[in-house]
C-alpha cells in the first residue's frame, strides 16, 4: 500500500493469475460489484445499471455503510483492458490500472480523493485508513474469483 497524501492518492497492488482482458470484464460490469467489492458496503447494481461500462456510463449502486442508501457514479476513465475508473457526488475517484505480467496481471486499484468535496466527511469516516483496508480484501476477492 502507499498513499502520496500530496496528490491524495491510496494505492493497493496485487498480482492475479488471470488475463487482463478477463480482469477488466469484471471490473466493467456492476452487476459484479457486489461479489467482489472488500468494503461490505456495496449490495447490488441498480436495474437501471449498464450491463458494462463506458466512458461516460452512469450507473447507480445500492450501498449500506450503517442505512441503506444508493450512490451514482460515473465512469471518468476508460481504457478497454488496461482502465476504468469512476467517480461520484463526493468527487473522489475509484480506479482499477491493469498491467499485464508473465503468468497474469498486476492490477493496483486507487482510491483518488484529489478533488474530494468534502475533506471532513473523509476525516470523519477515516476513509483513508478504512478504504486501504477495504482495497486490500478487494484484490484479494478478485484473485479468489479468478481461482476457481
Amino acid at each position: 500500500m502507499t498513499h502520496d497524501a500530496k496528490n491524495k492518492i491510496v494505492s493497493v497492488e496485487r498480482f492475479i493469475p488471470a488475463a487482463p482482458g478477463l480482469i477488466f470484464e469484471l471490473l466493467a460490469d456492476p452487476r459484479q460489484h457486489c461479489k467482489f467489492d472488500g468494503s461490505g458496503s456495496v449490495k447490488a447494481a441498480r436495474v437501471s445499471a449498464p450491463s458494462r461500462l463506458s466512458l461516460g456510463a452512469e450507473f447507480s449502486m445500492d450501498m449500506k455503510i450503517a442505512v441503506p442508501y444508493k450512490m451514482t457514479n460515473t465512469v471518468v476513465e476508460f481504457e478497454e483492458n488496461q482502465r476504468i475508473g469512476w467517480r461520484h457526488f463526493g468527487g473522489h475517484i475509484w480506479r482499477y490500472i491493469l498491467e499485464p505480467v508473465n503468468g497474469g496481471t498486476q492490477v493496483t486499484e486507487q482510491f483518488d480523493y484529489k478533488y474530494n468535496k468534502s475533506p471532513l466527511m473523509l476525516k470523519i469516516m477515516r476513509s483513508i485508513a478504512n478504504n486501504e483496508k477495504s482495497m486490500i480484501k478487494t484484490l484479494e476477492n478478485i484473485e479468489k474469483h479468478f481461482a476457481k
